[in-house]
């Protein structure tokens, strides 16, 4: 099970996550409501820890937003203060559950064991994008348009995650290799253009009118097959 934390208090967040990872969890941490935000939307999460007060963006406003964007993942609000109205602004913003700090492990333990109680048995199992289905457990890539089904290594699933979950969108280098390689990894620009050589010549085996864009000085784009052009700054 995956939890992506989001608290400024390095102290804290350290200490949440070392507890969740005991209990056996996979455990993100940033720190900051912008970089939460961007986190929340490119991976799929079984639940998010939400500190109120962050700084770039507070709480109520990252919860308020993955709602608009149609991200249900259920949201564990964790604030210092305990006043009934702000509770009912953190409920009120999309959050499903509230903690007050401090808060003993056990006690976070138990809310969220009774927040994966309530998703039920809403756990993606794949990811959709035009006609590429991306697999969760098994790592499959398939085209519903052809039916040919292709296994990825690791990391061609981690970009291929990244881009299923964002078609549309430009994401750059460097969210790729924080995403796929992770913050503190040594790898560099070269190590991202040939991972995404490998996912695009899987996808092109595959028959799929999906393709991966190139945005020179920008990043990367997945076309899901439903533009008449490409941008004219995109390479093949």
């Amino acid at each position: 099970m995956r939890i992506l934390i989001v608290e400024d208090d390095v102290r804290l967040a350290s200490a949440l996550k070392h507890i969740l990872e005991e209990n056996h969890y996979l455990v993100d941490m940033v720190h900051d409501g912008e970089e939460g935000l961007t986190y929340a939307q490119y991976d799929a999460y079984d639940v998010i820890i939400l500190d109120v007060m962050l700084p770039k963006r507070d709480g109520f406003s990252v919860a308020t937003e993955l709602r608009r964007r149609a991200i249900n993942t259920p949201i564990l609000l964790l604030t210092a203060r305990d006043t009934v109205p702000d509770k009912i602004t953190g409920l009120d913003s999309g959050a499903d559950d509230y903690m007050t700090k401090p808060f003993a492990p056990a006690e976070l333990l138990a809310h969220l064991r009774a927040l994966t109680r309530r998703q039920g048995e809403v756990i993606f199992e794949k990811l959709t994008a035009g006609d590429l289905s991306l697999a969760l457990a098994s790592h499959d890539l398939s085209c519903t348009t052809t039916n040919k089904t292709i296994h990825l290594s690791h990391k061609e699933f981690e970009l291929a995650k990244v881009f299923l979950t964002n078609p549309g969108h430009v994401v750059s280098k460097d969210t790729l290799i924080e995403k796929v390689w992770g913050i503190d990894s040594n790898a560099e620009d070269n190590n991202v253009e040939a991972y995404v050589s490998f996912l695009r010549k899987k996808i092109r085996f595959l028959g799929s009118a999906c393709t991966i864009e190139t945005l020179r000085k920008t990043g990367y784009r997945l076309d899901i097959g439903n533009n008449a052009e490409q941008d004219a700054n995109t390479q093949s």
